[in-house]
C-alpha cells in the first residue's frame, strides 16, 4: 500500500466508533463517507455550537474540517506509521449559517511518508453555499527505534 492509499479497513462506523467520547462525538460530528482520498463528515447545528452574536461559531466549523483531515490522514495512513499530528492549519470562511447542518468533504491534496496536506470544503446542507474553505497539514508519525 503505498503512502496515499485508503485501509479498507476503516470504515465510517469504526471512525464514529473511535470518536465516542471525544471531541468530534461531543460536537456531534458523524462520518459518512470514506474512499480513496477522502472523506466527509456532518454536523447539525444546535445552539450550543452558535456564537453569542447568533451565527455559527468558527471553531464549531473547524472541528468538522480538523476531524476529517485528521481522520482522513489515519484512513490514508502508510504502512508502519504509529500516527499524525496536525502541524499547520488555515481556513478561510465565506459565510456562515443559523441552523440547519453543515457537510464537510475533505480530500487528500499531497500522501507523503512524512506529511499529509487535506483540503476540506464546508457547506450549507440545506443552502448549498460554501461556509470555509480549509486546509491543514499533517505530520506522520513513525515508532522510535
Amino acid at each position: 500500500m503505498a503512502a496515499s492509499q485508503r485501509n479498507p479497513a476503516i470504515t465510517p462506523e469504526l471512525l464514529n466508533q473511535r470518536a465516542h467520547g471525544y471531541l468530534p462525538s461531543l460536537m456531534g460530528i458523524h462520518f459518512v463517507e470514506v474512499g480513496d482520498g477522502y472523506i466527509t463528515g456532518e454536523l447539525p447545528i444546535r445552539h450550543d455550537l452558535l456564537s453569542p452574536n447568533g451565527y455559527l461559531h468558527a471553531a464549531s466549523v473547524i472541528a468538522l474540517a480538523d476531524s476529517l483531515a485528521g481522520l482522513g490522514c489515519v484512513v490514508h495512513l502508510p504502512p508502519g506509521a504509529s500516527g499524525f499530528t496536525t502541524i499547520e492549519l488555515k481556513s478561510n470562511f465565506l459565510g456562515t449559517a443559523l441552523d440547519g447542518h453543515i457537510d464537510g468533504r475533505a480530500t487528500l491534496a499531497h500522501g507523503g511518508r512524512s506529511t499529509q496536506v487535506w483540503d476540506a470544503t464546508v457547506t450549507h446542507r440545506e443552502t448549498g453555499k460554501v461556509v470555509a474553505l480549509f486546509r491543514c497539514t499533517q505530520m506522520v508519525l513513525w515508532p522510535k527505534g
